[in-house]
């Protein structure tokens, strides 16, 4: 199969421009028909190798990409497309539903991961929140401590320091929620959003890796009740 775009689907008031990358004729058709629909204008690719051609070449506000693709699969487009344009909004529809997907997906710079089937309704709401344009620029700071939004990047002081989209989130939910300590449980339903067993060890990779790179100080744990920003 050859990568071919439709044309582009215009709705009377373009407010943002999204590429959609699936090899499902269906999909394509109806997820571009229902953007189009909302305002956006939707470029469309049946195959990776013409969605990453397409994703390099032009600027779109958000990609919407298929992982199970012909000619390049869609890990190989996230992880090519990110290391050119790192501060490119993807969000991942797949069919793929299981955890070590969506966490790899989510590590390599995706914004967000949906699985197949999904509401309309749903997929529409998290277009929608990728794409508020008040978000991309915000700064979070919590003391000394500098989060920016669009580009992932944290600052303790000491110049900024690039996240993976994990940190990044789990960083987040601590400094919007720094009077308080967030539970393992709360963090894994806020941040991942899936059912790890109880026992599951992820929050605390996560949390290790951002002491790493902003200091051991920079996040306590709270016996029996889980992390804490310190903003001392």
């Amino acid at each position: 199969m050859t990568g071919v775009a439709a044309e582009p689907f215009e709705g009377p008031a373009v407010r943002a421009r999204i590429l959609l990358v699936d090899d499902e004729e269906a999909i394509r058709s109806a997820l571009g028909r229902a953007l189009a629909a909302e305002g956006y204008m939707v470029d469309m690719s049946a195959t990776g190798a013409d969605g990453l051609m397409r994703a390099l070449a032009d600027p779109y506000d958000l990609i919407i990409l298929d992982l199970l693709l012909p000619s390049t699969d869609g890990r190989t487009v996230l992880r090519e497309l990110l290391r050119d344009r790192p501060a490119q909004a993807v969000l991942v529809l797949s069919c793929l539903a299981d955890v070590r997907s969506k966490v790899d997906c989510l590590e390599h710079g995706a914004r967000d991961y949906l699985t197949k089937p999904f509401s309309l309704a749903e997929l529409l709401a998290r277009v929608r929140i990728q794409l508020r344009g008040d978000s991309f620029g915000a700064v979070i700071r919590v003391g000394k401590l500098q989060l920016h939004v669009g580009r992932m990047e944290a600052d303790i002081g000491r110049g900024p320091m690039l996240l993976t989209r994990l940190e990044f989130l789990v960083l987040r939910e601590l400094m919007e929620h720094a009077s308080q300590p967030l539970s393992k449980g709360r963090l894994l339903a806020s941040v991942w959003g899936y059912d790890f067993e109880p026992d599951s060890n992820i929050v605390g990779v996560c949390v290790r890796r951002l002491r790493s790179k902003l200091g051991d100080h920079v996040i306590k744990t709270v016996r029996g009740e889980g992390y804490q920003l310190a903003t001392g």
